[in-house]
């Protein structure tokens, strides 16, 4: 799993590894990451099953309850699969767009 602090968010992806062990790893380092905005970058990844993508919406609903913003950059997933305030993204830029949108929101109130 490598990790990059950027000015906003973190950024969080793997190293080829397969997604039960990145997941694996993501888990170990999970309680530092949660405070900051989090981007996982999964896009690397040639098959995710939505079984196993969901153990994320838990703790995106956590982050969101504490005002932190949570995407996901995963092109193979249907989003269709999961509910509609799950950030799953094709695009990085995409990802990072939701980052300052969501800020904005916060920024009104909403």
């Amino acid at each position: 799993m490598q990790i990059v602090k950027k000015d906003t968010y973190t950024l969080v992806s793997s190293e080829g590894k397969t997604f039960k062990k990145f997941l694996e790893s993501f888990t170990n380092s999970q309680n530092d990451l949660i405070k900051n905005h989090l981007v996982l970058e999964l896009s690397s990844f040639d098959t995710i099953n939505s079984r196993d993508f969901s153990l994320f919406l838990e703790l995106s609903n956590q982050m969101k309850k504490n005002g932190i913003s949570f995407v996901v950059v995963c092109s193979i997933l249907n989003t269709d699969d999961f509910p509609e305030d799950f950030n799953i993204v094709p695009t990085l830029t995409e990802a990072e767009d939701i980052l300052e949108m969501e800020a904005i929101e916060r920024e009104l109130g909403f």
